[in-house]
């Protein structure tokens, strides 16, 4: 299987958006996605650019993608955030993950990061094997928190 790694650039969008799509899918979440390609074009490759990825290709088709992040930790300094490692269906378990994972740990070596970080679902049994295999650290300890727009908006709005 003939896959290569690169940079993402503004023309990967739709077909990133389309592996958001399914990994949204595969995590029973379907109407979750509320992101746009304007948005992602916008946040990746406007003036203020807040993400980075790497794609997996193979015969001119994303099969893979890796998005990260910039982030702070007030106790290490600069790390990098892992928001998505998707892998399309048909190319899982080919190593296309730890290709596209390779690149990202590389990358937090150019830019001299301190720490990577990510989350994974609970049961989501093939990535937490991947990821004991890649030797990184599985927490249990730390509870996830978010607000959603809308929560924000009531937060705001109650307590000015």
């Amino acid at each position: 299987m003939n896959i290569s790694i690169r940079r993402g650039i503004a023309t990967d969008l739709p077909q990133v958006y389309a592996l958001i799509q399914e990994l949204a899918i595969y995590e029973k979440a379907p109407d979750e996605v509320t992101n746009t390609l304007v948005d992602m074009q916008e946040d990746g490759f406007g003036p203020n650019p807040v993400f980075e990825f790497f794609v997996a290709e193979a015969d001119n088709t994303v099969v893979g993608i890796c998005l990260y992040y910039m982030a702070y930790s007030t106790w290490k300094g600069r790390m990098l955030y892992l928001e998505d490692l998707v892998i399309t269906e048909a190319y899982r378990r080919y190593g296309v993950g730890k290709k596209l994972f390779d690149a990202f740990a590389r990358r937090a070596l150019e830019l001299n990061v301190k720490r990577l970080k990510w989350q994974v679902l609970e049961w989501n049994e093939p990535a937490i094997k991947f990821y004991r295999k890649l030797n990184a650290n599985l927490d249990p300890e730390w509870i996830n928190c978010n607000m959603t727009a809308e929560q924000i908006a009531d937060y705001v709005a109650a307590n000015g």
